[in-house]
């Protein structure tokens, strides 16, 4: 498969041949609701598009903007690189999402995408490439806290999770969690129309896609999604 990899700046009516494939709640947390759609205005040479060049079919996107990285591992992960990340003279590319067609996926196009924006941060004179990585199999252990899954390991040393090995087969260095990476609250009645399914009495629910369970309470469904921070050198 030959690879095309472009710019929203270069390509923006990409920006209409794929799917947001993001799962519904998700986009519902509100720094990234208010946030996200202006990414592609304001920063529109750090939105990637990835095209099969002989389908030319668009097969995934990376979205990402820079930040003012000091080196701290910031809890709030994703939320804080789409509000007090973009403060002061940026020295990072922060990525915040890197999706994949279901088709494509285990093809080697996410490992293609991290590496252009490696080059990307570089090409813009920033220090490093970091993201608050969702691990893509977290979702398979909702129960199991962030801070352990984190440090599940292969026989062969590289880590479990298939994103996290990708990235660090790339050179990243695999940081702390970021255990409130952003949070989505909502009715009942939201909830079940992001998902699908029923919630008739309160407590902790398991819900396809969520990283950990959603809670219930008062009528109201509240879900704090981890991540995991991963720095890239661009030197």
């Amino acid at each position: 498969m030959r690879l095309a990899i472009v710019t929203h700046a270069e390509r923006p009516e990409l920006a209409e041949s794929i799917s947001d494939l993001r799962p519904e709640f998700v986009r519902h947390d509100p720094v990234v609701r208010t946030f996200w759609p202006r990414l592609y205005d304001i920063y529109p040479d750090f939105q990637l598009w990835a095209r099969d060049h002989e389908t030319r079919k668009t097969v995934g996107y990376a979205c990402s903007l820079p930040v003012r990285w000091d080196g701290v591992s910031e809890p709030r992960g994703v939320d804080w690189a789409m509000s007090s990340g973009t403060a002061g003279e940026p020295t990072a590319l922060c990525s915040v999402v890197v999706a994949v067609v279901p088709e494509y996926r285990g093809t080697g196009v996410s490992g293609a995408i991290l590496d252009r924006l490696i080059d990307v941060a570089a090409a813009h004179g920033l220090e490093a490439l970091v993201a608050p990585v969702r691990p893509t199999w977290k979702e398979r252990y909702p129960l199991t806290p962030i801070e352990s899954y984190v440090k599940w390991r292969r026989g062969d040393g590289l880590a479990y999770d298939p994103w996290l090995r990708t990235h660090e087969r790339l050179g990243g260095e695999v940081l702390d969690p970021a255990p409130r990476s952003l949070g989505v609250a909502g009715s009942r009645e939201d909830w079940q129309e992001w998902t699908g399914m029923v919630f008739p009495e309160e407590g902790d629910y398991v819900v396809p896609g969520a990283l950990q369970p959603v809670r219930f309470k008062d009528g109201q469904g509240t879900y704090v999604e981890p991540g995991v921070w991963v720095r890239h050198s661009t030197a």
